[in-house]
């Protein structure tokens, strides 16, 4: 098979402009969603909670590192049969609906929003401006399983699977800028696409539980049962010798 040979002019019509446009876009994204978002206040008592369950799962994994009186007296302050923080604090169960929460469902509507409405129209007006073009070859040798990843609406089976078309561009673009936007616009920023969709299958909810007094109980559980080892045990004689 004959080696293909791209017109100049792509790079500057074609694969300059859809890598500016979808970068471009994600800046827009991300400022529009601070601009559309409201203040997420914070329940004080659902904070402290929280730091409770954290600080207890910490002492677990890193008690190690404590000497034993340490981190019995951490441990004694959660677990004391009469005066436990996890014995003492009783709460009641907030289990609640995501769909009866307006404002939730209002988050998640704009969240959609930002995310699809773009991805629809540039994917459209690819389709109709770029449909069928090659823009770019990877410098490397590929088999033929990348064909439908690289090759999106060209339809070449004799085609070199290192080529890649206009649209597949387009979607590389969009999942691998991550590392320009978190060099422009910091790590926590909404143009990020995957970390939209991560955010979108998990929930900003499961970082808090339904219910915080099963919660307690299995926290407690745990900590009560962990054994303290000295984990630095002669570290002094190791540096003298």
């Amino acid at each position: 098979m004959a080696e293909l040979l791209l017109d100049s002019k792509i790079r500057f019509w074609v694969f300059l402009p859809l890598m500016a446009i979808t970068f471009l876009v994600g800046i827009i994204k991300h400022y529009l969603f601070i601009f559309m978002s409201n203040d997420k206040t914070v329940d004080k008592q659902q904070l402290t909670d929280s730091q409770a369950l954290l600080r207890s799962r910490l002492i677990r994994e890193n008690g190690k590192y404590l000497p034993k009186e340490s981190f019995l007296m951490r441990k004694n302050y959660f677990t004391n049969e009469d005066s436990g923080f996890f014995v003492k604090q009783k709460r009641q169960s907030t289990v609640k609906n995501p769909m009866s929460d307006p404002k939730a469902m209002t988050e998640m509507l704009k969240g959609n929003f930002l995310n699809m409405i773009p991805m629809v129209v540039i994917g459209g007006w690819i389709n109709w401006a770029y449909a069928g073009f090659l823009c770019t070859k990877v410098p490397f040798p590929l088999t033929f399983r990348f064909k439908p990843m690289l090759q999106k609406d060209v339809n070449l089976v004799s085609l070199d699977a290192s080529w890649v078309s206009s649209a597949s561009w387009y979607i590389i673009n969009l999942f691998g800028l991550r590392s320009m936007y978190n060099l422009v616009l910091g790590e926590n920023n909404a143009a990020d696409q995957t970390k939209a969709m991560q955010d979108q299958m998990s929930g900003a909810a499961l970082s808090m539980p339904d219910d915080i007094s099963k919660a307690f109980k299995a926290e407690n559980e745990s900590l009560t049962i962990t054994e303290h080892k000295w984990l630095l045990k002669g570290i002094e004689q190791s540096f003298l010798n």
